[in-house]
């Protein structure tokens, strides 16, 4: 049987990331949506299973659709925002709102850099701290040095395709993520590269 009120808490307490909405001239409206390390980690504690998927309806502007199972119940949030990144925080919170979440704080306005985005950095979030885990989490599996050499090679590659205009079909490619294996990366890396000669 579902326990909503676990998976409320969960997403509640993980509401300390900001999502920028939009951006005008140098100034961007950001709101609270939860960040995605603290609420994986609650969400372990409550069901190994869970998982949480994303799909792009719309590139520019980004309208991310956000599908979380846990507990044996799925529900969706649907947002745009101002990156691709930011859409995925945003439907996020979009969803939290399914479980009766809603941000301690209404969205803001705040100062905005080109290179360094919205400056949250004084603004105060008052979400609760997690509550301890009933059981230990396992520990973390070791990383693959070589999973992570080519993670570092797809987010070079990405930048590359970002200067030369290219960032909208590289997006596309990289909805799925960087692949679970090593074959899978530089299936995704090929694809990327081939971007490039176009």
């Amino acid at each position: 049987m579902a326990e909503p009120h676990r998976v409320r808490d969960a997403l509640r307490s993980s509401m300390t990331a900001w999502a920028t909405l939009t951006v005008r001239g140098d100034q961007a409206h950001v709101a609270l949506a939860p960040d995605l390390d603290v609420l994986a980690s609650q969400l372990d504690a409550i069901d190994p299973g869970w998982s949480l998927g994303w799909h792009c309806d719309h590139l520019d502007p980004p309208v991310v659709r956000a599908r979380l199972s846990v507990l044996g119940a799925t529900r969706e949030g649907l947002a745009t925002a101002h990156t691709l990144q930011d859409a995925k925080l945003a439907a996020l919170a979009d969803l939290a709102r399914t479980y009766g979440v809603t941000p301690s704080s209404e969205s803001l306005w705040v100062e905005y850099d080109p290179e360094d985005g919205a400056n949250t950095s004084e603004l105060e979030t008052d979400a609760p701290a997690p509550r301890p885990l009933s059981r230990p989490l396992p520990p973390e599996a070791p990383r693959d040095p070589q999973m992570e050499k080519a993670r570092r090679h797809i987010e070079d590659l990405l930048e590359q395709l970002k200067v030369a205009g290219k960032g909208g079909d590289a997006a596309r490619i990289l909805m799925r993520g960087y692949g679970e294996t090593l074959e899978e990366s530089r299936a995704i890396y090929k694809e990327l590269h081939s971007l490039l000669k176009t």
